[in-house]
């Protein structure tokens, strides 16, 4: 499958290289393919330079937004959940259109510090959102309960028992995500329904984080005993 992983820091670069070593053909998208590639200092999450890590996956391609999606079967939105709107606006309303779009970012809101809050919360989404502003895409919200580790390698917390959801008004987009889903490892997925659900899924953050902070480790997820 043809995939396009907009963003380039921690999250985009391990969904990316997962999916290039399943097989698939990535891409990863940027706004600017110079000035990321020019950058030589750890990013804000103290990842290494894009460049370096491109030199160890030279399965994977890097252009800019738009050039990524035009092509793609699957595009997943892995930036920061503040610039997800201007990001896939840059890709291209039309180049998404009928395209399944997988949102697994969230909507974290640093400007009072840490920890962070969520904007929207409660009456809104993310994924809604986005599935506003481009309403002709298949948004499917998925894998943001959990750290870019564990996305692609379940079993690296209780042997991969433990849960992922999906959200989605698009009922075959939902059936794509979840096969691929479960070729990274994943064995429960739940189907909570249409993107609206996004709204709880997205708000697990606030106890993932204080869970995080409490284990002194990223390395867990939920799982719902049933």
């Amino acid at each position: 499958m043809k995939i396009a992983v907009l963003g380039t820091g921690t999250v985009g670069r391990t969904i990316a290289g997962a999916l290039a070593g399943l097989g698939h053909d990535v891409v990863i998208g940027t706004r600017d393919p110079e000035a990321t590639l020019a950058r030589t200092e750890p990013d804000a999450m103290g990842a290494a330079p894009f460049a370096q890590w491109l030199e160890e996956h030279g399965h994977v391609h890097l252009a800019r937004y738009a050039d990524v999606a035009t092509d793609a079967e699957l595009v997943i939105n892995a930036t920061s959940g503040a610039g997800s709107i201007a990001a896939l606006s840059a890709a291209g309303a039309e180049n998404l259109a009928g395209k399944i779009l997988m949102d697994i970012a969230n909507p974290l809101d640093f400007s009072h510090g840490m920890p962070p809050t969520l904007n929207p919360v409660n009456t809104d989404s993310l994924g809604e959102q986005i599935q506003r502003t481009f309403p002709d895409a298949k948004v499917v919200k998925t894998l943001n309960t959990m750290n870019a580790s564990l996305m692609v390698d379940p079993g690296r917390a209780a042997g991969g028992d433990h849960s992922v959801f999906v959200s989605g008004n698009d009922s075959d987009a939902k059936r794509e995500v979840t096969g691929l889903l479960k070729s990274l490892g994943h064995q429960d997925v739940i189907d909570l329904g249409d993107i609206s659900t996004a709204r709880g899924s997205e708000m697990l953050l606030p106890i993932w984080l204080r869970l995080w902070g409490a284990l002194g480790t990223a390395n867990f997820n939920f799982k719902i005993a049933r």
